[in-house]
């Protein structure tokens, strides 16, 4: 068992580290705010060019076939940068399902356009209070009733995977009658959600039957890369604040507080980019160890942007609570991921169920 990356895989990730400071600085996040745009287009276009889109995507459907660990490196450098891109709307979710649950006629027809960026998906999972996975929306006859809220990116994708009666799958193309995207109010301003209702929705199932578990662990892994990316972020954006701020005649990392404020965010970080890591070999190479593996991923990458978060605004002071400071975004964002696929409580019972011996099934 080794954790270490490749140098391919060092070589991926610092190729998306470099593309993401290019086009997506903090200027540019505040710009897409102030206009209201749902998504940085540009970037996904750079993106797609990149081959970025179709890392796990398998090579006869227009991807690269690369594995969990490849994808990882890049989540991180889009949780680093907080990049406004659908990443894991569109490829970590709605893409896997495809090819997880779909018959080779959807694979064929979507999964090279999702790799290309031509098209962009979502999965739709939640209906609002309740269990974090409902399956109340119905597939019958080939239409598609019932609504999903709150659905990531909705608002720009073309199609969703949604989460039906019996706990499979449905496809639906969004661009016609009988669906409605209503957006919601988003603490998040760079990643939208959206409440989608249908109404005798033309959609069709996806044949593969019992995918919800491994389709989450997976995606929850992801979520952990992309949180260990925001929380060396906003490491690196407290520790830089710290030198350079005078307090009393000498700089602000200079007294023992700040350092150990620092020092706590940086052992979280790591102990959730191991666990990223472990969830990665788990997926690729050990799939009984996946459950536990993802639930550890995701506790700790909660836990780990949650400090790093909230450090960075009280190493800032006051001025980090204002808009004109960067700290916010990973706030906000922070804020976001601590309840996307299920929040803390979820994911610990997942853990414990996912013990030897555990009677208990969480999903």
């Amino acid at each position: 068992m080794n954790f270490d990356l490749s140098d391919e895989q060092k070589m991926l990730g610092e190729q998306a580290r470099v593309l993401l400071s290019d086009l997506s600085p903090f200027d540019r996040l505040r710009s897409l705010i102030d206009s209201g745009a749902e998504w940085d287009e540009p970037l996904w276009r750079a993106l797609a060019e990149m081959g970025f889109l179709g890392a796990a995507i398998p090579e006869d459907h227009g991807g690269l076939g690369l594995g969990a660990l490849d994808l990882g490196v890049i989540m991180e450098a889009l949780g680093g940068a907080n990049a406004a891109v659908p990443f894991m709307s569109s490829i970590i979710l709605g893409a896997e399902a495809i090819r997880l649950a779909g018959s080779d006629a959807q694979k064929a027809a979507w999964l090279p356009k999702l790799a290309s960026g031509e098209a962009v998906a979502t999965f739709a999972y939640a209906e609002g209070p309740g269990p974090v996975f409902a399956s109340g929306a119905t597939l019958e006859g080939g239409k598609l009733n019932g609504n999903k809220s709150p659905v990531a990116d909705a608002g720009i994708a073309d199609i969703a995977v949604v989460l039906v009666a019996g706990g499979t799958f449905a496809l639906v193309e969004l661009n016609q009658p009988g669906v409605t995207r209503t957006r919601l109010d988003s603490f998040d301003q760079l990643r939208p959600h959206y409440r989608l209702d249908f109404a005798d929705a033309v959609a069709e199932a996806l044949p593969g039957a019992g995918k919800l578990d491994q389709l989450i662990d997976q995606a929850a892994v992801q979520a952990a890369f992309e949180a260990s990316g925001a929380a060396e972020a906003c490491l690196t954006m407290a520790r830089d604040y710290a030198m350079e701020r005078q307090m009393f005649g000498r700089p602000l990392a200079g007294y023992q507080a700040i350092k150990h404020k620092l020092a706590d965010v940086a052992v979280a970080t790591e102990l959730a980019r191991s666990n990223a890591y472990y969830g990665g070999w788990a997926a690729e190479s050990s799939p009984d160890d996946l459950p536990a593996a993802a639930a550890a991923a995701r506790l700790s990458g909660i836990k780990c942007l949650e400090i790093a978060a909230r450090e960075n605004l009280q190493v800032h002071g006051g001025i980090g609570y204002t808009f004109e400071a960067n700290c916010h975004f990973y706030y906000r964002r922070e804020r976001m991921l601590a309840v996307h696929l299920g929040n803390r409580g979820f994911w610990a019972d997942r853990l414990l169920n996912a013990q030897p011996g555990s009677q208990g099934k969480a999903a």
